[in-house]
């Protein structure tokens, strides 16, 4: 029997692609930079651009400049996000019941040994201090962005991505825009619960906070407050990514990829740990599989994933699947280096414990999750996938539960990619 499971996780190890711990992080710093103002191509720096001026212009509002304050306070507008119809349909989301299983999910934080949490605090400290300052500003806009949708338009390409900010900023996309941002469970009762201090927190800490110089542009150093694991605005940009991923299937994996990125930038700044970024991804995977197996969820989101497609491709002038086509030199995101970037944000290479290897159990329904980018696959064939190309065993937070394991080792980009070149 054990020579049998020996060689079943020998060979699902073999069909997975290459691992996170083989990608030094210079190479993944190097990866983050190129969907950056860094990037080689005008039309992808022309896109961030637009995204960065349509945000603080919604920050902004009516006033002659935009100021901290209006920052501190900024939320979609009634013209960005349809609230009324959210509030008239009465869903609920239960988010303190969310939450309670967010708490649940991630309690093998406290059970991690000293080594790894030397190593989480290490890898802020080397990402903070060496990032370039195209990543310093790509995190800035992605903090200060917290409130709204733009920073998903990077991941959409230059084509899409300007459909997008078009018809975001005409509010006809704002089902969409409402749904998605009540779809984030917030980790302030997890943030209370484990009571993490913040790496520039730390006695000795060397970390480097970062001058506000490209939104507000009043040079205040970026800071955080309240607990540090999990984090909050991770969590926010991977529901928002993986809820926009199944709205436009066509750019599933560059989308999803942007979560990734958006977690990275919260440790550019300084203000969280790998540990923190990795533990939101595990949460807002949960949640957003939770809320789609709903089917009074998903009457909702069908309705809003309608209105924003007849929206985008009413911009495009063409249909989604074309207008989402860029060539490749101005089209980062679909680069496959995006995918070696993911997978190391799904370990930070924080050290792999010792252990049994734990068989992989999908959860219940949790295959939704690949259901609009994979339409022909069975819910089977797309549970095979995700053990197929799952995250080996026993790295930091996959703790000893079912549910544990399967969230921390989920790996969906890799999954689609499995099943596409598979055709």
């Amino acid at each position: 029997m054990k020579t049998r499971i020996s060689i079943l996780v020998a060979a699902l190890v073999l069909a997975m692609p290459a691992l996170a711990k083989d990608i030094p992080l210079p190479q993944a710093a190097a990866i983050a930079d190129s969907v950056t103002p860094a990037s080689s191509s005008a039309s992808f720096n022309a896109l961030q651009s637009q995204s960065l001026t349509s945000l603080r212009d919604a920050l902004k509002g009516d006033a002659a400049q935009l100021s901290r304050l209006q920052l501190e306070t900024a939320a979609q507008s009634s013209t960005l996000a349809d609230k009324a119809w959210l509030k008239a349909s009465g869903y609920d989301f239960k988010t303190k019941e969310n939450q309670e299983a967010g708490i649940e999910l991630l309690s093998a934080f406290s059970q991690l040994p000293d080594s790894v949490l030397q190593a989480n605090r290490a890898t802020v400290g080397n990402i903070n201090l060496n990032s370039s300052e195209n990543s310093r500003h790509q995190a800035l806009a992605d903090a200060e962005g917290i409130n709204h949708l733009y920073f998903l338009s990077d991941a959409m390409g230059p084509r899409l991505g300007n459909a997008f900010i078009t018809a975001y900023n005409k509010g006809e996309l704002s089902k969409a825009a409402a749904l998605i941002k009540a779809s984030e469970v917030s980790t302030s009762a997890a943030k209370k619960h484990f009571n993490y201090k913040r790496p520039f927190l730390i006695d000795g800490n060397t970390i480097h906070l970062v001058p506000d110089d490209v939104v507000v542009k009043d040079n205040t150093p970026y800071t955080a407050s309240g607990g540090s694991f999990p984090s909050g605005h991770t969590n926010t940009g991977y529901t928002d990514a993986l809820l926009m991923a199944q709205m436009i299937p066509e750019r599933y994996n560059a989308l999803v990829e942007r979560g990734a990125r958006y977690g990275y930038s919260r440790i550019v700044l300084g203000v969280h740990y790998p540990l923190d970024v990795m533990g939101s991804r595990m949460v807002s995977e949960r949640n957003v599989a939770h809320y789609l197996n709903d089917p009074q969820y998903q009457k909702l989101f069908n309705e809003a994933r309608e209105q924003l497609r007849t929206a985008l491709e009413k911009e495009c002038g063409t249909t989604l699947s074309e207008c989402a086509k860029n060539p490749a030199q101005d089209d980062p995101y679909r680069d496959p280096a995006m995918q070696k970037l993911y997978q190391f944000t799904m370990t930070y290479d924080l050290p792999q414990q010792s252990g049994q290897a734990h068989s992989l159990k999908v959860p219940a329904g949790a295959e939704v999750l690949l259901e609009t980018a994979l339409p022909n696959l069975s819910a089977e064939k797309r549970r095979e996938l995700m053990v197929k190309t799952a995250l080996p065993a026993n790295y930091p937070l996959s703790g000893t539960t079912d549910d544990q394991q399967f969230w921390q080792r989920l790996n969906l980009p890799a999954a689609v990619t499995m099943a596409q070149q598979s055709h």
